[in-house]
């Protein structure tokens, strides 16, 4: 059977880019090695932060506002809660360029943010307690999605405009022609005039299958959850937060639904070859005994360790996404190298992928993400 597009790994970005095609009225095949949403790779651990004024860099602002519009506009037709305004704050040193970064993208964009002092802080939230070198940037307009639930949202809605979700299925080979492509799998055979790879973790192997060889780095990650019995953490008043101490990176969530205050490491990790399984959480001290510290330090009405779970990201060198068309075929896009920070945009990653294989206008610079920055002559 022939399809003008083919989504082979149908994840975050992939089953986004399913929907706003199927919404172009395209014939479209999703396919995954799992059945999305599932927790092999790196959409599970129900939430993630969307935060606008954005330390990562500038460039970014813009990307990260469309996806909150795409999200709100995702949470209405799905009619399902997606979205929960809790607010955020980024906490480190003010002169830490994380920090800096924030507070400048939110006055390039004319974003809302509040610079707080610790004992500010302290005073708003009793349940937070800072050193007193440390701020916390808080921006009232952002906060957390749902992100299982956001996948099977726009499963959904793809479903029901006519897409074809094909789960539980390895792709073996990728060949590429000048006006069409074919994806082969143990039992078929599949063509389309135009192919999106999104394969996450996987992505490095799958592109060598069209001679591309990304430095694409899979990391092993873990987060956890802590219980707390103070009202003081209830996502009704207490936002997420990210935390940076220079060498490092923590981000998390308030408690939410009784579930208990979420926190994670965004730096460091262990390097994981995808074809191995995951070493469980707890394999490494380090899993549990380094959030565990964090929450000592700075939530001082936060109870025991509960829970942890481990995920995949997904590096670049530079941390920058790749997002972009194979060279010298403008019919498949690639999107991969996530870094850990990419889930929030990925509502915006699948309208714009939807659009480079249908070559519609891309309304933002896509330069940060070319594929041709990894080039050894540029």
């Amino acid at each position: 059977m022939k399809y003008d597009v083919i989504v082979v790994g149908s994840g975050s970005m992939g089953m986004a880019a399913g929907y706003y095609l199927a919404k172009d009225n395209k014939k479209v095949l999703m396919m995954d090695s799992y059945d999305p949403p599932h927790s092999n790779g790196s959409h599970h651990g129900e939430t993630r932060i969307i935060r606008h004024a954005y330390g990562e860099g500038e460039h970014y602002v813009p990307f990260v506002l469309r996806a909150q519009e795409l999200w709100l506009e995702l949470e209405e037709k799905a009619n399902a809660h997606l979205f929960m305004n809790t607010g955020v704050i980024n906490i480190g040193d003010p002169n830490s360029p994380f920090i800096q970064e924030v507070q400048d993208s939110s006055k390039q964009h004319n974003l809302p943010l509040e610079t707080l002092t610790a004992k500010e802080i302290y005073e708003r939230w009793p349940g937070l307690q800072l050193p007193d070198h440390l701020i916390g940037c808080v921006e009232t307009n952002s906060g957390v999605l749902f992100s299982e639930r956001c996948i099977l949202a726009y499963r959904t809605l793809a479903e029901q405009l006519g897409a074809t979700v094909k789960t539980n299925t390895e792709v073996k080979d990728i060949n590429i022609h000048d006006n069409f492509v074919r994806v082969i799998t143990d039992t078929e055979v599949y063509e389309a005039a135009s192919i999106i790879i999104t394969a996450g973790a996987w992505s490095k192997t799958l592109l060598q299958k069209v001679n591309i060889d990304l430095p694409l780095q899979t990391i092993r990650k873990t987060f956890s959850w802590f219980r707390t019995n103070s009202e003081e953490y209830d996502a009704s008043t207490f936002p997420a937060f990210t935390i940076n101490l220079g060498d490092e990176m923590y981000y998390g969530f308030p408690d939410i639904e009784g579930a208990g205050v979420k926190i994670g490491r965004h730096d460091g990790g262990h390097p994981l070859n995808i074809e191995n399984s995951t070493d469980p959480f707890g394999t490494y001290p380090e899993d549990k005994g380094d959030v565990s510290r964090i929450i000592e330090c700075f939530f001082p009405k936060v109870d025991a360790f509960q829970v942890g779970k481990t995920c995949i990201y997904t590096n670049t060198p530079d941390e920058d996404f790749i997002i972009d068309t194979l060279p010298g075929h403008s019919n498949v896009a690639i999107a991969c190298g996530f870094s850990g920070h990419g889930f929030k945009f990925s509502s915006v990653v699948g309208e714009v992928l939807s659009q480079m294989v249908t070559n519609q206008e891309i309304s933002f610079d896509m330069s940060p993400f070319r594929l041709s920055r990894f080039n050894k002559e540029g």
